[in-house]
């Protein structure tokens, strides 16, 4: 469905609210909430169009410091109240906030279905692999051996990989980023509200109290080159500082190269293709990690399908439609009411 809403000049400041923002100093989160303001900013979206939901945690603050409706909801459902404020009104650009405890444990149920449903709303996806606002626990995407208040001997649990979940619920759009590049971040969101269907951008993001540093070998600035891909659709896979290696395909797997050895050239090197509905490949590019691969980021998965939004409305209209051509003792027999005079 095309959106109705008119465009307006606004800065990212007005997209401020007048609430302090409470976050720890240092936070990763100050990061996404600069770049969703200018995000919105550059979309021309109107503020009375816009509205923030999230769960509960740090990241759950975020509706307060924004100039846009907003809801803070309960533990794991956000995405269950956004997809009814969505139904009620389709034209509103919906933006779910939530962390990898509250969508992926708590609200693990909630989360493939809305993926599984391709309704038209975004999710960040705050991950610092730690539960922060309940002061250090350990979540489903924490490391395997992390020691953690509660896991003092080291957490003996396979950690999800947000991506490869998200894929096996049917995401037509999935991108990840790190919270220290504003920049990347803001161009993804954009594109993320640009797309037709459900959005899910995860953020690698730094609690600074509880887990420091937990990405760090991904964004330092010392390792983000070499340890960072960022994808663009229709380019080359490459990387490191003078993007001398990449990404090829060899039979089934994947496998990093150096262009100029063994006779690699940048023909053998893989074009990253977001739109291929076939998410094998996205799969892959999900999947790999340190020390053997650098970090997949960027969009990866960019599909587009049938939407939620507009196959409910298609269904709504087609009964209206029906409605004025059937009698009132029809719509008894069929169960549905109706007000006579």
């Amino acid at each position: 469905m095309e959106s109705t809403q008119l465009k307006c000049s606004l800065s990212a400041r007005d997209f401020a609210s007048n609430q302090q923002v409470k976050w720890c100093p240092g936070c990763g989160d100050y990061a996404v909430l600069s770049a969703v303001q200018k995000t919105l900013a550059d979309l021309g979206i109107q503020k009375e169009n816009v509205a923030f939901v999230s769960g509960i945690g740090c990241s759950s603050r975020f509706p307060y410091y924004m100039s846009t409706y907003g809801f803070h909801t309960i533990h794991g459902r956000a995405s269950a109240v956004a997809s009814g404020l969505k139904i009620a009104n389709p034209d509103l650009s919906v933006w779910i906030i939530s962390g990898d405890g509250d969508s992926l444990a708590i609200g693990g149920n909630h989360f493939i279905h809305v993926i599984r449903r391709n309704m038209n709303m975004n999710l960040i996806l705050f991950n610092n692999e730690i539960y922060g606002l309940t002061k250090g626990q350990y979540s489903p995407t924490t490391k395997k051996g992390h020691v953690t208040k509660s896991s003092p001997h080291g957490t003996i649990e396979n950690p999800f990989i947000p991506g490869e979940l998200a894929l096996g619920a049917g995401a037509k759009f999935y991108a990840r980023v790190p919270d220290t590049n504003v920049k990347l971040m803001t161009q993804v969101f954009t594109d993320a509200e640009k797309h037709n269907g459900f959005s899910l951008v995860e953020v690698l993001q730094n609690c600074v109290i509880f887990n420091d540093d937990v990405h760090l070998a991904i964004t330092g600035k010392e390792s983000k080159d070499e340890n960072q891909l960022i994808l663009e659709h229709g380019k080359p896979m490459l990387f490191g500082k003078e993007s001398k290696k990449g990404i090829r395909l060899n039979g089934l797997r994947l496998e990093v190269v150096t262009l100029g050895e063994n006779g690699i050239s940048e023909k053998d090197i893989l074009v990253h293709d977001a739109l291929n509905p076939d998410p094998t490949l996205h799969a892959m590019l999900v999947r790999m990690k340190l020390p053997d691969f650098p970090v997949a980021m960027g969009i990866i998965r960019n599909v587009e399908a049938d939407v939620y939004n507009d196959l409910l409305t298609e269904q709504i209209d087609q009964e209206k439609q029906k409605s004025k051509f059937r009698s009132p003792d029809d719509l008894f027999r069929s169960g549905n009411t109706f007000k006579v005079g």
